[in-house]
Formats: C-alpha cells, sequence, structure tokens
C-alpha cells in the first residue's frame, strides 16, 4: 500500500500562515505532538468537506533535534540534520533554530488565522513561536521585486517526483524535505535598478518571464545558477512554494522561501552555487538586494506517521 503524503505538491494558494516553533526546556512535549499529529489530519479532512474548491492544507515538518527529543523512528531520514550555514566571500546562508514548523494555504486569509488559532491553542503552552510570516499572491504569481516566482517549478506528476522521497529510504517513502528561509529584500537599491539591470540579475525578461538564452543570460545571474543537474545530465528540481510578505510602515518587503525535495542535497547544491559561487566567487547577483534572515531544514512524514502518533 501506498504511504498517503501531507499535501507537499499543491500548487501555491493566494494566502499562506508559515511559523517556526521551538519547545521549552523541560516542557512535556510528546503529549502535545500527539494532539498536533491528530490536528493536522483533521484540519486537512474537515476543510476538503467545508470548503472543497479552497484548496486548504495543513503541513507539519520536524526538525532534527525535535525528531530525537520526540523519540521518533531511528534512524532518522538519511537527510535531516540541522541546516549548516553556508558563507560565501560576501553573503551567508545563516543556520536558525525550528522544531516544528507549519504551513497553512488556503484561498480565504480567514481559514489561515483559524488553523492558526487551532495550532496555537495546542503548541503554545510548550513552545514558543520563533517566526510568523503572512504570505500573499503578488499580481500573476511575482514576488515582491517583481519577477514571477516558481516558473521553473516541476508541473504535474514530476511534483511528486521531485518533491517525496522514493525508494532509496524506503522507510520514509512519500515523506519530504523541507527548507525555508526568510528573505528580507533592499527594495530601494532595486528600485533604483533599471528593468534591464533586473533582468540581468534575475536572467529572465520581467513582463514575460520568458529566460534569456545561455548568450545573454550572466553567469551570475538566479536563473544561471539555481538550475542544476545529475551526472547525467538530467535537471534535478525542488517544488517551491515561496510567497512575498510584507510590513510596508515598516519598510519590510521580503519573500519566504519554501521548497519541498525528495532530497535534501538538491536543495543544499542549489544554495551553494547561490551563495559560494559556481565557481567559487561568482555568486548569486540577488543576494545583493536580498539578506537571508533565517535558514531551517525539516522533514514532513507521511500522513500515516501521524495517525500514528495522532492521539486519539
Amino acid at each position: 500500500m501506498t504511504a498517503l503524503s501531507q499535501n507537499v505538491t499543491d500548487y501555491p494558494n493566494n494566502n499562506t500562515i508559515f511559523s517556526v516553533w521551538k519547545f521549552k526546556e523541560g516542557a512535556d512535549i510528546k503529549p502535545v505532538f500527539e494532539r498536533l499529529c491528530a490536528l493536522v489530519s483533521n484540519l486537512n479532512h474537515s476543510f476538503v468537506v467545508r470548503i472543497p474548491e479552497g484548496r486548504t492544507s495543513c503541513i507539519m515538518g520536524i526538525g532534527h533535534d525535535a525528531w530525537q527529543k520526540l523519540g521518533l523512528p531511528a534512524p532518522l531520514p538519511k537527510e535531516l540534520v540541522n541546516f549548516e550555514p553556508i558563507s560565501g566571500e560576501k553573503h551567508t546562508a545563516i543556520s536558525t533554530p525550528g522544531d516544528i514548523h507549519f504551513h497553512l494555504r488556503a484561498m480565504n486569509a480567514g481559514i489561515c488565522y483559524e488553523m492558526g488559532k487551532d495550532v496555537y491553542n495546542i503548541i503554545s503552552p510548550v513552545a514558543d513561536c520563533l517566526e510568523e510570516v503572512h504570505g500573499f499572491r503578488y499580481w500573476d504569481g511575482r514576488s515582491i521585486l517583481g519577477f514571477v516566482d516558481g516558473t521553473e517549478n516541476p508541473i504535474g506528476h514530476e511534483r511528486a517526483k521531485f518533491a517525496m522521497v522514493g525508494d532509496e529510504d524506503p522507510q520514509y517513502k512519500g515523506g519530504s524535505y523541507l527548507f525555508v528561509q526568510k528573505y528580507i529584500h533592499d527594495l530601494k537599491a532595486w528600485e533604483n535598478l533599471p528593468t534591464a539591470e533586473q533582468e540581468k540579475v534575475f536572467g529572465r525578461y520581467k513582463q514575460s518571464d520568458i529566460e534569456m538564452t545561455d548568450e545573454v543570460k550572466p553567469t551570475n545571474s538566479h536563473s544561471a545558477l539555481a538550475g542544476i543537474t545529475d551526472a547525467e545530465g538530467n535537471d534535478l528540481k525542488i517544488v517551491r512554494d515561496n510567497l512575498p510578505f510584507s510590513n510596508p510602515s515598516r519598510g519590510e518587503f521580503g519573500t519566504y522561501f519554501i521548497c519541498y525535495a525528495n532530497t535534501f542535497s538538491t536543495t543544499k547544491r542549489m544554495l551553494e552555487n547561490m551563495f559560494l559561487g559556481n565557481p567559487i566567487g561568482n555568486y548569486d547577483r540577488i543576494l545583493d538586494f536580498s539578506t537571508a534572515k533565517t535558514g531551517t531544514l525539516f522533514f514532513v512524514p507521511t500522513m500515516d506517521m501521524l495517525d500514528n502518533y495522532s492521539a486519539t
């Protein structure tokens, strides 16, 4: 029987709440975790009935240290580790703590708030929220920087292929590696760049979203460095679910980078290309305008595994 995965392959929705939680020292976390497993199952089933066209989902990821504290199965998923910083000559992909990550998606922001409140009521006695970001769909799927985000995402059946663990780790087949970074953009500096220069940073034309040819595209453009292949030349992809966020009165404009992948190695290679450069020193120029404020790795177990731990 094929394990039922959490909804990691769904497409980005109009509204999202992302939150990162860290367990308090000495807290009795196992009973709370069991209630959270039951809540995730309940929310996903409930909203299929309540709002069948709403594409509502609640996804829970678990960090390396939390996995061990909770006494979850050993050995761990093969690539579940504490993310180590990637420090280039100029920019760093920092590492930040996190035990549990929630990714709440809905067409209606009110549904996200309702799910977020349900999560809070259960987890808050034993954990502190380190980050909460409210993402929204911006125009036709663009980031705050004005370019369409996620154009290279796999589509159709390829989403499961690249997002879910396969036979290489049978114990965790159907699970997914979840990596997140909260980026803050220097929007003033970005908007001072002429459109033609912005396009060179992304390696795409702004209005049409068409990728530049290899002859035109700079080697330090985002699309040049984020695209990677295996030894046979086949594309390696991740499933991004990024959304912009903003607090205009504070001058805060950002992107919450979130991706699901069948292996963390793929994501790590992309990050190394961006921050170290390929070759070394030829880093992603988008980082001159975008600063990573967080960086945390989680694993998303299957719904079957969550159901096994659910409080009855």
